[in-house]
């Protein structure tokens, strides 16, 4: 058979219709309704699947495709939502050792057999092609399977499962022998699932539980090339299927029968960081289906694709194609004078630049016209790394276009289902960028993401850290074994496979090798040299963690064969602010903190969407149950229970579930603040902060900056401000008050103000400074350690900047207290604030107010949290400029929100306030 396994990368413009058409001639169809069924149920071949004439024998579940096994049959209602309370514990898990544990096999659908999962699942599929198009040449593309597949097309066998194996390989099928033109044709997948299910650990039934084995007690999920994490972690249970499933799209493609393969584009900036022309080269595979040598041409298109740029630039070149192979096509500035390109706009991370992107058209045609025709957006900008050493630990820092960038943001995982589409990528990759962050890590346990995650980063300026599927917790650096995954060519081949589908994106910062471990020399050779080879534009670390020691003789990052530079280890658990400093301070593991973060609890707003169950179970502290825990409020690694007592000790017990989730709320935000506050302290001396985690599997109450259902906590937001390009900051353990300047950019002339206020609003220091930064670093401006002496009870540390023309351009609020005893807050006096829309438009994506809120009270008003409601809901995502803000007496602050027209739905919205003392 005619199969090619390992990936053309395919990055074509569709039309809101899935079809792109030129001439009538080049279609790309994503076939999307499909019929699911177990083949315990279905004794049918994949021969007898695939033909017309085939009548079920038996009921088959309709799907849309992509859908994982598990997926389907809920959308069906075989079995409840998995994400909803302890609906999970009523499935069957793939494991029969854990069925048994639990009495799961009880709930199996299928008659007779305790374990649905164990047995391959059909997935089938008819589609009409134009008798315009014979003669054309057809591929069919799989995005993305999981574990095995077997694929039947109009009764032919044209892939087996031998090869189609891996959960992040994309499947390059040519079916043109097999293709019916003016005729329906019929399509059968057998999907297998995993080789080695895995052990899950014991399930998180108790709310502070104990800590849970990331990964199975064994780690055993680690055998095969697939999202490890399915088999349960701390943060999310185990997948009842393990995700078995088609969980990208399937396209089938229409063709010329010369075809352009794997696309690859380099930037160089010769001159960087000063400013000057960029050399790009383009490179790319012509491959011929036909028996007949071809004459043609290729041609190139490169276009601005987000910003207004000059006229496009174009190149034609005629070629030959010899009969039935392939050839590789490379041009570069050197020869072709159009890819010199003069006065770049560069693609920059977050608010270091514009994220500029242009777009490239490669065309083929001969005598016949257009044989194939693709394009991908892409950036000009270069991105290296390299290392030091700071008191015997090794750091790391990256450069994007010659200057150095410090990273700041998280560990993004991949829902538990694999259900996010395209929207979903897109507003939570703009939540991201809306939080400041410029660095969204790929998580090794989790899933390389679709195509759409990383188009959003494009869009986004976020930089992202890419680990491959390899963790300490399956491949033997605290358990599991260096021999596993047992399949070296699966992962191999999915490595390849992956180069291939992400490499032209220029979001993609940096490979690394796996999370805190990493593969066994053979595959941590081929995936090194596999990057070095087939990428060689972004550096390539052995792991993200400098506790995952390589052994000697084997070589370290790429290009400089050093360690990692990178530590993960936490801090984990909630810490008083001033930890995080003295951590940032004695520098060590934090000259780059690629792991740290804190239990962060969903805001009141979106607490009963994620615990739909809040009946107090009194054998707990108030208000938990057994719910919270199988939501992930077990002690663990992140000690929930601390983080709760915590709560308790500062503000006192709270009184219902609002008071009792705003406290949470004012923890989640001195937590954050002091972790970004701290690293940007050493703003200078460190080469970035990383959060674990930015996200949610599913719904949670822990160790996330926004949840499942995109509503961000306090702890997104004082982020969100640490991060700023240019912030005001007070250090609580030496009670000075700084200046950070995240940008390349001097700062002018700016003035600097803090008030002190108690309790009770009576202001007890005024002080100001003029300053002026020259460029990227931090300044020390004053100590207001003699001011805290007069306070009695809870003081308030009130900053902002100000520009030449009173403009506000940063804004920050401190609380302090002797003891950290701050429950004298409660008897803060009520205030009223004056709220006006300034400004309201639409663009063609989303709505936008310009809000201004007032404080013309006597009294500071303190945690203020607008929302935007719409039918007494909340929507979400919405994108707030600043939230859970605070603001002096008399002081007015105008902030900007935002939300998708998709959201909206032409619903009327109205803007309301909420806070701690705030009416």
């Amino acid at each position: 058979m005619k199969y090619i396994a390992c990936l053309v990368f395919w990055s074509t413009l569709i039309a809101a219709n899935g079809l792109l058409a030129q001439g009538g001639k080049i279609k790309q169809v994503k076939l999307s309704d499909f019929e699911l069924q177990s083949t315990e149920v279905i004794s049918a071949t994949g021969a007898q699947l695939s033909v017309g004439a085939y009548h079920p024998d038996s009921k088959w579940y309709p799907v849309k495709v992509p859908s994982t096994v598990l997926t389907g049959l809920v959308a069906n209602g075989v079995y409840p939502s998995p994400y909803q309370g302890l609906n999970n514990m009523i499935i069957p898990d793939a494991s029969d050792e854990f069925n048994k544990l639990y009495n799961l096999q009880q709930f199996s659908y299928l008659p007779n057999k305790a374990n649905p999962w164990r047995k391959p699942y059909w997935y089938r599929t008819s589609f009409k092609v134009a008798a315009a198009d014979k003669g054309r040449n057809f591929q069919l593309i799989f995005k993305g399977i999981n574990y095995r597949a077997a694929v039947w097309l109009n009764g032919h066998q044209i892939a087996d499962s031998a090869r189609m194996v891996g959960m992040f390989a994309e499947f390059n099928l040519q079916v043109s022998n097999y293709i019916l033109p003016g005729a329906q044709n019929v399509l059968a997948v057998k999907i297998y699932p995993l080789d080695y299910p895995g052990l899950p650990a014991k399930e998180q039934l108790q709310a502070l539980g104990p800590f849970y084995e990331n990964g199975g007690p064994t780690g055993d999920i680690g055998k095969n090339v697939t999202m490890l994490c399915s088999v349960g972690w701390d943060w999310m249970p185990p997948v009842r299927d393990r995700n078995m499933g088609i969980w990208q799209p399937v396209y089938l493609r229409t063709t010329g029968a010369i075809t352009i393969g794997r696309p690859k584009i380099k930037t160089d900036l010769p001159n960087q960081p000063n400013n000057g022309p960029a050399k790009l080269a383009v490179s790319f595979y012509l491959s011929n289906h036909s028996n007949v040598v071809d004459y043609g041409s290729v041609k190139f298109i490169i276009t601005p694709q987000n910003f207004q740029g000059p006229a496009p630039i174009q190149y034609s070149q005629k070629i030959t194609v010899p009969a039935d192979s392939t050839i590789n096509l490379y041009l570069d500035a050197d020869r072709v004078k159009q890819l010199l390109v003069q006065n770049p706009h560069l693609w920059w991370p977050n608010n270091y630049g514009a994220a500029n992107l242009y777009r490239i058209r490669l065309q083929y045609s001969n005598a016949s016209g257009i044989t194939d025709d693709t394009s991908f957006v892409f950036g000009i900008r270069t991105v290296g790394s390299k290392v030091d050493t700071v008191n015997n630990f090794v750091r790391r820092s990256f450069f994007v276009n010659g200057k150095k960038v410090n990273l700041v943001g998280g560990a993004w995982v991949p829902d538990m289902m694999v259900n996010r589409d395209s929207a979903r990528y897109d507003a939570e990759l703009h939540l991201c960028r809306n939080a400041n962050v410029n660095l969204v890590r790929i998580w090794g346990g989790g899933v390389t993401p679709p195509d759409a995650f990383f188009d959003a980063a494009d869009k986004y300026g976020l930089m992202i850290w890419s680990d491959f599927w390899i963790t300490g917790d399956t491949q033997g650096e605290f358990k599991g074994s260096a021999d596993w995954p047992l399949e070296g060519n699966v992962f191999v081949d999915n490595v390849v496979s992956t180069l291939y589908r992400i490499r032209n994106h220029p979001s993609l910062l940096v490979w690394t090798g796996g999370n805190e471990g990493h593969a066994r020399k053979p595959l941590y050779d081929a995936m090194r040299n596999s990057i070095i080879e087939l990428d060689g534009t972004r550096p390539f670390i052995p792991s993200s963690s400098g506790f995952a020691k390589l052994p000697a003789g084997w070589k370290g990052s790429w290009p400089d064969d050093r360690p990692s530079g990178v530590y993960s280890g936490g801090p984990y658990q909630w810490e008083d602010p001033k930890e995080y400093y003295k951590l940032a301070d004695a520098a060590k593991d934090w000259v780059f903190k690629d792991e740290t973060g804190l239990p962060s609890q969903p805001p009141y707003s979106s607490l009963q969407k994620n615990i739909p169950d809040l009946t107090w179970d009194k054998n707990l502290p108030y208000p938990l149950n057994n719910s919270w825990g199988y939501h992930d409020a077990a002690t663990g690694a992140g000690r929930y229970d601390l983080y709760y007592n915590e709560m308790i000790a500062r503000y006192g017990k709270p009184n219902n579930l609002k008071d009792f989730s705003i406290k949470m709320q004012l923890l989640n935000a001195i937590g954050y603040q002091g972790i970004f506050e701290a690293a940007g302290h050493k703003l200078n001396e460190t080469g970035g902060v990383m959060l674990w985690k930015l996200n949610a599997a599913l719904p949670s109450v822990i160790w996330q900056v926004y949840d499942w259902y995109l509503q961000p906590n306090a702890g997104y937001y004082f982020m969100q401000n640490a991060c700023e390009p240019i912030h005001i900051q007070f250090n609580q353990n030496d009670s000075t008050v700084a200046i950070v300047n995240r940008t390349y950019h001097a700062t002018g002339n700016l003035t600097a103000y803090a008030d002190v206020y108690s309790t009770a609003s009576k202001l007890v220091e005024h002080r100001t400074e003029k300053f002026n930064l020259s460029s990227t670093g931090v300044k020390e401006l004053f100590s207001l350690s003699y001011v805290f002496p007069k306070v009695e009870g809870t003081a308030f540390v009130m900053l902002k900047i100000k520009d030449g023309a009173g403009n506000i351009i940063s804004h920050n609020v401190y609380w302090l207290a002797p003891g950290n005893n701050y429950q004298d807050m409660a008897t803060m006096p009520r205030v009223k604030l004056q709220v006006k829309v300034l400004k309201a438009g639409n663009t063609a994506t989303e709505k936008k107010w310009i809000v201004s809120v007032s404080n013309t009270s006597k009294q500071v008003a303190f945690f203020i949290n607008p929302q935007l409601i719409s039918n007494g809901e909340e929507l979400r995502p919405s994108y707030w400029s600043a939230n859970y803000f605070s603001l002096a007496p008399h002081e007015s602050v105008t902030v900007t929100v935002s939300a998708p027209l998709s959201v909206l739905k032409n619903k009327d919205a109205k803007i309301t306030l909420n806070g701690w003392n705030v009416d």
